[in-house]
C-alpha cells in the first residue's frame, strides 16, 4: 500500500460502499472516520463516513490525512478531489432495482415524503447519476478505478477479493475481507428472473 495514496470507496448511494469500507479495513487498510453517523437498522454495522467530506471543495486541507487510508466520498463530492493527490478508487456498483428498494426503505426508516416518487423517476436519476459519477472517475487525472459490483461480491465473493487484493498490489488479508461478507444482511434482493 502506497502511503502517499488516497483509497476511495465510492458508488451510488445502497451500493455496498459501507460494506467495501469495512472490507477494506479488515484487509489491512487504516479507514478515515469519525463516526457521527451511528449504526442503525439500515446499516447495522456503521456507515464509514467522514464529515469533513461533505465541506469539499472549499475545505481541503484535511485530505492530507487521508494519504494511507481509505475514506468514503460518495456522489457529488468526488468530483472536488484535488488532482494535487494520487487516489485508488474502489467504485461500487449494484442491482439498480436493488439500491432504489434499499433507498425507498431507508428514506420510509427516516420519515421521508416519497409522495410522488415513483420507481421509474428513481431508476432513471440513478441510471443518470451513476454515468454521470463514471464520467468523473475517469476523467480525473489523478484517479486509478477498479468497478466492483456488490452483487458479485454476494455470489462470488472469493474472485472480487482476490481482484481487489490484486488492485492492490496483494497486499490485503484476504481472509479477513472475506468474513466481512454476511448473507444476512442482504435484504434488499431484486427478482431476477
Amino acid at each position: 500500500m502506497d502511503e502517499e495514496e488516497i483509497t476511495i470507496v465510492s458508488g451510488l448511494p445502497r451500493s455496498g460502499t459501507s460494506m467495501m469500507m469495512e472490507m477494506l479495513e479488515k484487509g489491512g487498510i487504516e479507514v478515515l472516520t469519525d463516526e457521527v453517523r451511528k449504526p442503525d437498522k439500515d446499516n447495522p454495522k456503521g456507515y464509514y463516513e467522514y464529515e469533513r467530506v461533505k465541506g469539499l471543495p472549499e475545505d481541503t486541507r484535511w485530505l492530507k490525512e487521508a494519504k494511507g487510508k481509505a475514506l468514503k466520498v460518495l456522489g457529488e463530492l468526488i468530483k472536488h478531489l484535488p488532482d494535487s493527490y494520487d487516489y485508488k478508487v474502489i467504485f461500487m456498483e449494484r442491482n439498480l432495482e436493488e439500491i432504489i428498494e434499499s433507498q425507498t426503505k431507508m428514506l420510509k426508516h427516516k420519515g421521508k415524503d416519497l409522495e410522488g416518487i415513483s420507481n421509474k423517476d428513481f431508476r432513471k436519476t440513478f441510471k443518470e447519476y451513476r454515468i454521470i459519477l463514471k464520467q468523473q472517475v475517469a476523467s480525473h487525472p489523478s484517479m486509478e478505478v477498479i468497478y466492483v459490483n456488490y452483487n458479485d461480491i454476494m455470489s462470488h465473493p472469493e474472485l472480487v477479493v482476490e481482484s481487489i487484493s490484486a488492485f492492490f498490489d496483494g497486499v490485503l488479508d484476504k481472509k479477513k475481507m472475506l468474513s466481512v461478507v454476511d448473507e444476512e444482511l442482504y435484504r434488499n434482493r431484486a427478482e431476477l428472473g
